[in-house]
């Protein structure tokens, strides 16, 4: 007769295993979904908070005002570098970032500053227009020879004439404008000798230049005279 094996004691055995190795892994997952879940809601408490408590420091004007500061005057260092160099704004720029700084501060404390900018930006229009053509007209220049004059200086600013190849700026200038007057005068004074052209010719390039010179010279001391009075009426608070 075979014999017989009871398998209940094994059975119950596994089963009270399964049974344990079910609520420890069940107490693991528990705890591990608690805790994921206390860090999610931790960090997504602090996301939504993030604003209202970095907001107010960043957009206090103690944090960019000072930015905006250093950038406008950077600007205005520009202005300064364009009163000289025709292919960049002079004037326009510096008095534009003392507005920027106005809309920023409420205008305050800028009476000054403002008035001097708004003065000189005039004064160097002005100055543009009448240094070159008051020069010029003097001496009997023609139109050929004013707008010879300014194709010579553009020519001249790029580093665009044959003998310039170095391209540097205020050099070319010069040269550009005194050739170019110098050409389209010589061009245009057909009715006088050749010997008389040459002198009418040189007269034109010398005034029209004499004039430009003297003409970015005030426009710069106009430009560094605007950007010192800004700073010094802005400076003091320009921090707060």
């Amino acid at each position: 007769m075979a014999a017989s094996f009871d398998l209940a004691p094994t059975t119950t055995a596994l089963s009270q295993w399964f049974y344990q190795l079910y609520q420890s892994v069940s107490q693991w997952v528990g705890h591990w979904v608690s805790t994921a879940t206390g860090y999610g809601v931790e960090i997504a408490h602090r996301l939504a908070n993030f604003p209202a408590q970095v907001g107010p420091a960043v957009t206090s004007p103690a944090a960019w005002h000072p930015l905006l500061y250093a950038v406008l005057l950077l600007v205005m260092l520009v202005g300064v570098v364009g009163s000289v160099v025709p292919v960049l704004p002079g004037m326009t720029l510096i008095l534009g970032a003392i507005i920027v700084w106005g809309l920023a501060v409420g205008f305050a404390g800028l009476k000054w500053a403002l008035g001097v900018a708004i003065v000189a930006l005039i004064l160097s229009l002005l100055i543009d227009y009448l240094a070159g053509v008051l020069g010029a007209q003097r001496v009997g220049a023609s139109k050929w020879g004013q707008i010879g004059a300014f194709v010579g200086m553009f020519l001249g600013l790029f580093g665009l004439l044959p003998f310039l190849p170095t391209g540097i700026p205020l050099l070319g200038i010069l040269l550009g404008t005194v050739l170019g007057a110098f050409i389209g005068e010589f061009l245009h004074r057909r009715e006088l000798k050749f010997g008389q052209r040459i002198v009418q010719a040189s007269k034109v390039g010398v005034a029209i230049v004499v004039g430009t010179l003297v003409g970015t010279v005030l426009e710069l001391l106009l430009a560094i005279i605007s950007v010192v009075v800004f700073l010094v009426t802005t400076w003091p608070g320009s921090w707060g």
